[in-house]
């Protein structure tokens, strides 16, 4: 089971120093957090973009995903997102990501009703072909309107194109009142992989070392995929009283490496 580190733990530090931290401390792979003020960003010209796929070659880590904050879900008009998604794809395709990571944001309420699944399904699938023609899988999160395994699977079920599934934010799961059995039952068919952190409680989610909090991340682990990645994701830019993260990363890896048996 591969191992990957989110640098939304380390925002703002340089991709290469990202990917020396990781690689030293024994991480496989990078999911890579895509924003204007961050080294990975969609105004990256041809050059800077093949510049960060050698930077991540020569060190031997995989791009796991881009992760965008594209909202699929969101209210308004169709074509902002559907352009947004095009460039994210693209960026994607060209640091050798295999994977893009979007929102739902479809609005307050669970699930967000179906006027929000039916802007996300076809948003998602006037897209869909060029992603397969491209490489990328489109990995919508359980988070905010769709943190729901039950939501998101609905929505997923609606689109039913291969190039477009899921990916399992742990702790959105487990505050909709989801236990892991139940999330991989729901959204098994669609999961593209998962992302596992740790807070103290649901009231206070500053993240904490993994293992020193209380999401049930051994449940999580024990359903995926032998082949299936996993990424720690510190949400570090979030929470300012949030211990740094660069520390923790060897014994970070070590705790998911004993969970799995490596």
């Amino acid at each position: 089971m591969p191992l990957a580190l989110s640098t939304l733990g380390l925002p703002g530090t340089p991709l290469d120093r990202v990917v020396g931290l990781a690689a030293d401390h024994g991480w496989h792979g990078l999911e890579l957090r895509c924003a204007s003020d961050q080294p990975v960003r969609l105004k990256l010209s041809a050059p800077q973009r093949r510049a960060a796929a050698r930077t991540l070659g020569r060190a031997g880590l995989v791009p796991v995903a881009l992760a965008s904050y594209i909202g699929v879900a969101a209210p308004g008009p169709d074509e902002p997102v559907v352009a947004d998604l095009l460039a994210h794809l693209r960026l994607a395709a060209d640091l050798g990501c295999h994977r893009l990571r979007v929102f739902p944001h479809g609005g307050p309420g669970a699930g967000a009703g179906a006027a929000a699944d039916a802007r996300a399904v076809r948003r998602l699938l006037e897209v869909a072909d060029h992603a397969r023609s491209l490489g990328v899988r489109i990995l919508v999160e359980t988070h905010d309107s769709h943190r729901s395994a039950g939501a998101l699977a609905a929505l997923l079920d609606q689109v039913g194109h291969p190039a477009v599934g899921a990916l399992w934010d742990l702790l959105h799961t487990w505050l909709a009142g989801e236990n892991p059995a139940e999330t991989h039952r729901l959204l098994g068919r669609h999961l593209g992989y998962a992302q596992v952190k740790d807070v103290a409680s649901a009231d206070d989610l500053t993240p904490v070392a993994l293992g020193g909090g209380v999401l049930p991340i051994a449940d999580c682990l024990r359903l995926l995929p032998w082949d299936g990645w996993i990424a720690w994701e510190y949400e570090a830019p979030w929470h300012p009283r949030a211990a740094p993260l660069a520390p923790q990363l060897g014994a970070g890896r070590r705790y998911l490496a004993e969970l799995i048996g490596r």
